[in-house]
């Protein structure tokens, strides 16, 4: 057999998929120029420095490629033994989100935590730290969860305790994308499909009776079915958001001209930054986005398939969980923006303003490397 170091040499041209990294640069690059633009206004009349979202963005990013660094260099096997205390040491930072003079609000909402202007969002490290308990419940309880009823409600109850912590924030966006991507992994971990439809309808009507529960909800529930009933009240974001679709056409108004990002519309920079790509960017530039995403999705399922063929099961249900995660939070962001399902503050993954959600982004993707990495080395026989 080769030696370990005439192997690598061997494989160092192809150590990563390069229609995975192409993707993700891409994404990043083009989500830097639009975030950009649609913060420069609001940068500039609220710090008085029209790129100071992007210098913050770019601090973030930094960091997050230096976290991401660290992270490629830990073996997979790392994050399976620690996936149990990973996920309890979250679910106590979203209770102490909830203690007044622990927790930061901002706009009525408690999300984050930390001190002064180093505070961090709890919520999108939930996101990550559920995909690694699940890959592993996934992994040591396979049998249970594709013969038994107890397979999947012994994961859905410590779900249940996640989501009522995040649903106290309140967070309604993130418990919808944490609990689908539960749900999706367990379907491709070999649910009984009777099983996963009636534990489907379930969740599904739980967050339905969450969704009207409180006011603010309910109002913008009904906002959605129809923004136009009131178009300066419940549902003004919608109709700024439709309005720049709108103006998009085909190809645009051209790179910085949107008139929607001028104070228009809310969360132009973050929830709502797909609305300024279609007004600046049209059609075209819509469906160069979404086939950024499709192709990353895509390639991050092929890694996964790729390690369950190797026998690498927990990372295949970690590239299954992570690609489950970026395309419901995409497909809802795009479905928020053009008016398809309820309003709810998700971010376009990678591309969106949020230093939290960046610095985890960047994390995930270093773990989906390092996927990568260890499926070729397995496949030449020297891991």
């Amino acid at each position: 057999m080769r030696s370990y170091s005439a192997a690598r040499q061997a494989v160092a041209p192809a150590l990563y998929d390069k229609w995975f990294i192409f993707s993700v640069i891409s994404i990043v690059v083009l989500g830097l120029v639009m975030m950009t633009s649609a913060s420069i206004e609001i940068s500039d009349k609220q710090m008085h420095q029209p790129f100071y979202f992007l210098f913050k963005q770019l601090v973030f990013l930094t960091l997050g490629i230096l976290l991401g660094n660290i992270v490629m260099h830990l073996d997979i096997s790392y994050w399976e033994k620690l996936g149990g205390f990973l996920l309890l040491c979250v679910m106590l930072m979203l209770a102490l989100v909830l203690i007044p003079g622990v927790g930061h609000s901002v706009n009525g909402s408690a999300r984050w935590i930390g001190y002064g202007p180093f505070t961090f969002q709890v919520s999108e490290l939930t996101k990550f730290m559920v995909v690694i308990y699940m890959a592993g419940y996934l992994v040591r309880h396979n049998h249970e969860v594709r013969n038994k009823l107890s397979g999947f409600v012994k994961p859905m109850m410590i779900l249940g305790v996640i989501a009522t912590l995040l649903l106290r924030e309140p967070d309604f966006g993130a418990t919808v994308v944490v609990t689908t991507t539960a749900l999706g992994l367990m379907f491709l971990a070999g649910m009984r499909l009777r099983h996963f439809v009636a534990l489907f309808s379930l969740v599904i009507g739980a967050l339905a009776v969450i969704a009207v529960s409180a006011p603010y909800r309910l109002a913008r529930l009904t906002s959605f079915l129809n923004p136009w009933e009131r178009p300066f009240d419940t549902g003004y974001q919608l109709t700024q958001s439709l309005i720049a679709f709108g103006r998009g056409g085909w190809l645009g108004i051209g790179l910085g001209k949107s008139i929607q990002k001028m104070f228009y519309l809310p969360e132009a920079h973050t929830d709502f930054l797909f609305a300024v790509i279609a007004e600046e960017l049209g059609l075209v530039g819509m469906f160069i986005v979404m086939a950024l995403f499709l192709l990353l999705v895509v390639r991050i399922f092929l890694m996964g398939r790729q390690a369950q063929h190797l026998g690498r099961y927990f990372a295949g249900f970690l590239a299954y969980g992570f690609g489950l995660w970026i395309a419901i939070q995409f497909t809802v962001s795009i479905g928020v923006n053009s008016g398809l399902l309820p309003t709810k503050g998700l971010t376009l993954p990678l591309m969106s303003y949020g230093g939290s959600s960046i610095l985890v982004n960047c994390i995930m993707i270093a773990v989906l490397l390092r996927i990568d990495h260890e499926n070729r080395l397995t496949e030449l026989g020297i891991k």
